[in-house]
């Protein structure tokens, strides 16, 4: 959906960044997945690595993530001087990344260990990932594309927060 306007060069590459943030964030749900099959894992992993890196430098700085939620926050989605397909990108995947925060709490609410290691914590957390990895891709290559991606629940979000 394209009717909001035109997107530049620079504001696709950055849409597409932004949603490495809810990628890379849901690669803790696939360990399961990763280790059943090393070469997937192996795969995805190389490829995030760089960014894995930089994250992990971001989420060792205290409230590094909140830090960084908010810039995003207050930085992109709220300035009205930058483009409406930047800003609502940024916004759905910050959508995507509280979404798996919670996720993650709740997982952590109950033992972890116990999850994790039982046939239906497996298979939550495979769904998970691939469910957040899926998404994320499919955003990235309509952000490549200039178009909005639509999913159902985030997008609908997105377009209220973001006038």
């Amino acid at each position: 959906m394209s009717w909001r306007g035109s997107s530049s060069p620079f504001d696709r590459i950055f849409s597409c960044a932004v949603y490495l943030l809810p990628l890379l964030e849901a690669t803790g749900f696939g360990s399961y997945l990763f280790s059943q099959i090393p070469f997937l894992g192996q795969f995805i992993l190389i490829g995030l690595a760089p960014f894995l890196s930089v994250y992990g430098l971001i989420s060792a700085i205290p409230f590094g993530r909140l830090i960084l939620f908010f810039a995003l926050l207050l930085g992109v989605v709220r300035n009205p001087r930058i483009n409406h397909f930047l800003r609502f990108n940024t916004m759905q995947a910050l959508l995507m990344s509280i979404a798996l925060f919670l996720l993650v709490t709740v997982f952590g609410l109950f033992n972890t260990v116990q999850i994790s290691s039982n046939l239906f914590g497996n298979t939550i957390s495979t769904f998970l990932f691939l469910l957040f990895f899926g998404v994320a891709i499919y955003s990235i290559v309509q952000c490549v594309r200039g178009r909005y991606p639509e999913v159902p629940v985030v997008s609908e979000a997105a377009y209220h927060y973001v006038p």
